[in-house]
């Protein structure tokens, strides 16, 4: 592995657009780390970081994903990084297929292939979470549409369709990224999967109500060094989806053992987040978050430093494992995404909704809302006192996103039968909820 060209630890950390990027990008660069911000994104806020020593603008991942690969390895040989830490999936997957070429030269925060694999499938996944006694969604896996009406049966309606897979990646066409959708009826659902033949099998899930939840930790080898836990208070879309406002909680003992369980199993080493459903018949698996998540900012705001604990574990010697995880964080926090609370207030307030047959926020809730918007005490995940320019570059790119919205929700709306048309291929990146894409960030709740 290469070192440093300073004395100064070097990292490079990717997706520079995202507000889980530049809480990173700050929480390295606060310690005195040599940040390289990189992104798809021209103008991304965090190259506006003051903690950003340096930019790299890389081919975007979902067009390109080897052009993605040899920037990011070209950039970590010019400045030396001792660490690369990816941000999603779209370029995490792709560089976990060409991890052999970063082996001598920087660290790569990535867990190895078959751990990934067990993650990002969502059978796998579910299969492990079964033979642990942790509680899932009734699912099928279907391959056709004669086959989702074999089993449609046995659920209610409305129906969750999957794709078992979020992402495929091929060098040559880049990277198809498949979303969540629902089915109110028969004809939606064979409609919806018929889509999916030949590309991806998918499972047809119970509908799960509830607050979403989700269980953060930092793990060697399986054990938890650190644990954190949000719940989600306002989501995007309004339906179910990335957490646009989320608040720390305290760590519930159930939902930790479950997770404890899981990333026991997989014997993971990094971070991770396993999110739930938490409604009238107890918790719901949603599913597993490898890669970082998009309430990251939440975390270091109540005082649970994930990137620099991820960073001094990949870099130094194995920590003594303790005989519980650190805990010691704020309870009550609240941070928001600042384009998706937004766009979480205007859908609520309009009452346009994706799917019409699931339940939603009045406009009540809404206009309940809006005095928080001012609360100081909230935070926004792109402002920080003492890094304020990257905040104030995403403001313009929000207005701009917002007005491009107008068009997609007069779409929505318009949809029929109560269910939309779901291409197999976009720019949005499926949300870490397990029930619902992302529509506001470029996700990634998180995949949350």
């Amino acid at each position: 592995m290469k070192p440093s060209t300073s004395q100064r630890p070097a990292v490079l950390v990717t997706d520079a657009e995202r507000g889980s990027a530049l809480a990173i990008i700050r929480s390295l660069g606060r310690r005195g780390w040599r940040v390289i911000a990189a992104s798809a994104v021209p103008d991304a806020p965090g190259f506006r970081s003051r903690y950003a020593a340096a930019r790299l603008v890389y081919p975007p991942p979902t067009d390109d994903p080897r052009g993605t690969v040899m920037a990011l390895l070209g950039a970590v040989r010019e400045h030396g990084a001792d660490l690369l830490i990816p941000v999603t999936d779209d370029v995490g997957l792709p560089l976990a297929a060409a991890r052999a070429q970063f082996a001598d030269v920087c660290r790569v925060a990535l867990a190895d292939d078959e751990q990934i694999a067990l993650v990002t499938d969502k059978q796998r996944t579910l299969a492990l979470a079964g033979e642990l006694g942790v509680p899932v969604p009734l699912t099928r896996q279907v391959r056709t549409a004669a086959e989702a009406d074999a089993v449609a049966g046995e659920f209610g309606w409305p129906v969750v369709i999957k794709p078992q897979v979020s992402r495929l990646v091929n060098e040559g066409s880049g990277v198809d990224v498949l979303e969540v959708a629902y089915a109110a009826d028969r004809v939606g659902l064979l409609r919806i999967v018929g889509e999916f033949e030949g590309r991806c099998p998918v499972l047809l899930q119970e509908y799960c109500p509830g607050e979403g939840h989700g269980v953060e930790l930092l793990a060697y080898e399986g054990q938890p060094l650190a644990a954190f836990q949000h719940r989600r208070l306002h989501e995007v879309p309004i339906t179910g989806g990335a957490s646009a406002l989320r608040q720390s909680v305290a760590l519930d003992p159930q939902l930790y053992e479950y997770s404890r369980r899981l990333v026991a199993a997989l014997k993971w080493t990094g971070l991770i987040m396993v999110e739930f459903k938490l409604g009238a018949r107890g918790p719901r698996l949603m599913e597993i978050n490898g890669r970082i998540w998009g309430s990251l900012p939440l975390a270091v705001f109540s005082g649970m430093d994930f990137p620099a604990r991820l960073a001094d574990l990949l870099l130094s010697a194995p920590p003594p494992l303790p005989a519980a995880p650190d805990t010691d964080y704020r309870i009550g926090v609240k941070a928001r995404n600042l384009e998706k609370d937004l766009v979480w207030l205007l859908a609520v307030l309009t009452g346009r909704r994706r799917h019409a047959f699931l339940p939603t926020p009045g406009r009540l809730a809404a206009l309940a809302a809006l005095p928080g918007l001012l609360d100081p005490r909230t935070h926004t995940d792109s402002f920080a006192w003492d890094d304020p320019r990257p905040a104030l570059a995403e403001l313009p790119q929000i207005v701009r996103k917002l007005l491009g919205k107008r068009g997609k929700i007069a779409r929505d709306s318009r949809s029929v039968g109560g269910y939309r048309n779901m291409p197999l291929q976009t720019s949005l990146a499926s949300g870490a909820d397990g029930h619902a894409p992302a529509v506001a960030e470029p996700e990634q709740e998180v995949r949350s």
